[in-house]
């Protein structure tokens, strides 16, 4: 690979709770100089990293968009919601070989930018169903969503996504065959750690809002019996609605006198596998009450994996499979508290044992250090294509 070769990275978002753009980075950082434009971030030794604020909408400016969004004007309305005009004159100057676009919203500025069309999409989600279990999203951005996929997903060089369910269904509507680059976490050389005499700690980390139904996890605990508890490490973002304060202000409230629930303060994503390495058991309970929720393949069952944790879920496809093909844990026979729970109250002190033990060999697998050798070779493809 050309140590000169410059790659732009474009995320709407804060790097500080992008764990999949941050492995991005690590994957590339050591071949090609590196720009990468976001929200915030920690400086990135030997990267460049713009930041810019999120555009802000006036109550006018969001009327108007909404406007737009009601007549299928999607360009102007996408220009109103991502009015980032003056980033995007100062990077065309830019002679970069690759741009690499996170998420279907930022797909138009990576094209306004790029002179060469060397376009890498990478997708977080299935971007026309993202939040279809909001009516409000479905009315105002469902429509936009559909117009950036058709218009701008066929002029790309390569695509990429987090599991086989959303490459599938990009497959099925837009007639492209993504890669699939798990959200696996870099290969972590821990142990287990040691069973407690009369104790079971659970954990769980990720963001809170909710349509995560986080309470469910606050409920199952009260149909286990008293060996097990656990530790809720809720992340939020610095632009959650009122709503979703107020929605873990609830949880907190709810737990404050439990004696078997913490909520704990949000961590780094670099420092997640090493903390939660004390616990015994990583869980995660989502309803599926949108498609990339019931498709989902999060960076926290790897984080649980890397831990050396056991792994208590729902039977969400992707997920489930992994736990049963290295038997890793529990899997629910419905999404509710309840059935998870009898799950839990059947799990001995041998077979946790072996659960944990089991992870130590998942983790040799799905690892970062393997997505990234599929991730380089795709992007060299693109590169050495195109020039």
């Amino acid at each position: 690979m050309n140590s000169k070769n410059k790659i732009l990275i474009i995320v709407f978002s804060n790097l500080r709770h992008d764990a999949r753009v941050k492995r991005q980075i690590d994957f590339l950082r050591n071949d090609y100089s590196l720009t990468v434009l976001c929200f915030d971030s920690d400086p990135v030794p030997g990267v460049n990293v713009v930041r810019f604020k999120k555009t802000p909408l006036t109550p006018a400016r969001k009327a108007f968009c909404g406007f737009l969004l009601v007549l299928r004007l999607y360009k102007m309305a996408h220009s109103i919601l991502h009015d980032y005009g003056y980033l995007e004159r100062d990077l065309e100057r830019e002679d970069f070989q690759l741009i690499i676009a996170n998420d279907i919203e930022t797909l138009p500025m990576a094209f306004r930018i790029s002179r060469n069309k060397k376009i890498f999409f990478d997708v977080h989600e299935y971007a026309p169903r993202h939040f279809e279990d909001k009516l409000w999203w479905r009315f105002f951005f469902k429509g936009l969503n559909n117009y950036l996929c058709k218009n701008y997903i066929p002029k790309v060089k390569a695509m990429t996504t987090v599991g086989v369910g959303l490459a599938n269904e990009y497959k099925k509507h837009f007639n492209v065959r993504p890669t699939v680059i798990t959200n696996a976490t870099r290969y972590h050389e821990i142990q287990p750690s040691q069973l407690l005499d009369a104790r079971i700690r659970m954990v769980y980390h990720g963001i809170a809002n909710p349509s995560r139904k986080i309470e469910m996890m606050i409920e199952m605990v009260n149909h286990l019996d008293p060996r097990f508890t656990i530790d809720l490490i809720l992340m939020t973002s610095n632009f959650a609605s009122s709503k979703t304060k107020s929605y873990i202000q609830d949880l907190k409230s709810s737990v404050e006198h439990h004696s078997r629930i913490r909520i704990l303060p949000e961590l780094p994503s670099e420092q997640v596998v090493e903390f939660i390495n004390q616990y015994d058991i990583g869980v995660f309970l989502i309803p599926p009450v949108n498609f990339n929720y019931a498709n989902t393949l999060p960076n926290k069952l790897f984080e649980y994996i890397q831990a050396r944790l056991a792994v208590a879920i729902g039977p969400t496809p992707e997920m489930a499979e992994i736990v049963k093909k290295y038997k890793i844990g529990v899997v629910s026979e419905d999404f509710n508290a309840l059935s998870l729970a009898s799950q839990l109250n059947a799990v001995t002190r041998e077979s946790l044992l072996q659960f944990k033990g089991n992870s130590s060999i998942a983790a040799k697998d799905l690892c970062a250090e393997n997505n990234q050798i599929s991730f380089l070779k795709l992007v060299d493809e693109v590169i050495q294509k195109a020039n």
